[in-house]
């Protein structure tokens, strides 16, 4: 099969027309401000890709997700990037809708999300150095009506498009004496005390409106906020959203590098070693990243964080060794004359920054091989 071929078809299934519409915008509308690929995405059901069809959605599978965010990153980073932050955010409200007996509030949001195209941004964990998953720059107090939430989130995907933004939150025990539980809370876009203030000043993936949300006091109703339990042990809910975003970021990443080795596919750089070794470099890549995906969704969860973490970092380490390969082949000229060439070399370094932070990982992953349980607090 064509390179990229399969993951373009998954896309063409889900979103017919996507993919050649991306094609015809180039990088420099897509990757700036105001990014016209986010209205396009929309349009086209984007938002609606994981929530499953009960809910009204177009029930993508996880692999499915996989696919279609290397198909994204080949076209538009930032639209990749954004992609991301949605759908895994969306996929932790799948799961809990899942696992709970009664769906409420997480059933309606998936609903509404399907039928009006809603985006998700994420105040999840930051990728600072030395950072947990659970980290988080939200500081949280009880209140009469809730929980009140003061802090911010930067940098936040998808700031300018966002309805609603989930957050990640360490709730202060109730009573004296009790323990804080890790919690996400859907908070409206429109709440009072949410502002979006500049951030983002690097020239690479400024199409994904990843600026600063601050909260000022910000009141969140109890029905509004799922609890997760002990911060220290991976909830079924965290569980998925974590397991999505560490392959979609991957994966969308990967269709990063896969845009360089399209080009030198395309005009026959190097001899054919050359260009199968960039092949077996991201195919692996993503095969990986989709056998993990397939265990996740199968439910084996026994060490499937553990895995889809091993999964990311041999995808960087791929990432990184095809794309230098493949603008070595592209030769100087490309690089000099081609800006989108040293734009996706660029765009790719940016996998490192996400959580969780490599320190964080690497001690998790040896206490884990050494047969410790896995914890990414």
């Amino acid at each position: 099969m064509p390179f990229l071929a399969r993951e373009r078809a998954t896309l063409e299934r889900f979103l017919p027309g996507l993919d050649r519409r991306l094609a015809e915008l180039p990088l420099t509308a897509t990757e700036r401000p105001g990014n016209p690929a986010i209205a396009v995405f929309r349009e086209l059901r984007g938002p609606a890709l994981i929530v499953p069809a009960q809910y009204g959605g177009l029930g993508e599978t996880l692999l499915d997700a996989v696919r279609v965010e290397r198909a994204l990153g080949a076209r538009s980073p930032s639209l990749a990037v954004a992609a991301t932050m949605h759908c895994f955010s969306t996929a932790a409200l799948v799961d809990l809708c899942r696992l709970r007996p009664q769906p409420g509030l997480e059933a309606m949001l998936l609903s509404q999300i399907a039928a009006r195209g809603l985006y998700l941004a994420s105040a999840f964990a930051e990728g600072k150095t030395g950072a947990g998953l659970f980290s988080s720059g939200l500081k949280v107090e009880r209140c009469v009506d809730g929980l009140r939430v003061t802090g911010s989130k930067r940098p936040c995907t998808l700031s300018a498009s966002m309805d609603l933004l989930t957050a990640s939150l360490l709730v202060p025990p109730a009573a004296a004496g009790g323990a804080p539980q890790f919690a996400v809370a859907v908070i409206p876009a429109g709440t009072p005390g949410i502002e979006r203030r500049p951030f983002w000043k690097a020239p690479v993936l400024g199409g994904a409106e990843s600026e600063e949300v601050t909260l000022t006091d910000v009141v969140v109703p109890e029905m509004h906020v799922a609890y997760l339990g002990d911060p220290k042990g991976l909830d079924a809910v965290a569980l998925g959203g974590f397991l999505a975003f560490e392959l979609l970021a991957s994966a969308s990443y990967l269709g990063m590098a896969s845009a360089l080795v399209e080009r030198v596919l395309k005009h026959k750089r190097g001899e054919a070693r050359d260009r199968s070794a960039l092949g077996a470099e991201l195919e692996s890549a993503m095969a990986a990243l989709e056998a993990v995906a397939i265990q996740g969704a199968a439910g084996e969860d026994d060490d499937v964080v553990g895995r889809a973490l091993f999964a990311r970092h041999a995808a960087q380490g791929a990432i990184e060794r095809a794309t230098a390969r493949a603008v070595d082949l592209l030769g100087g000229l490309a690089f000099i004359g081609d800006p989108d060439v040293t734009y996706l070399m660029t765009a790719t370094k940016a996998l490192a920054f996400h959580p969780p932070s490599r320190p964080v990982a690497d001690a998790a992953l040896d206490r884990q091989l050494r047969g410790e349980p896995l914890n990414l607090a």
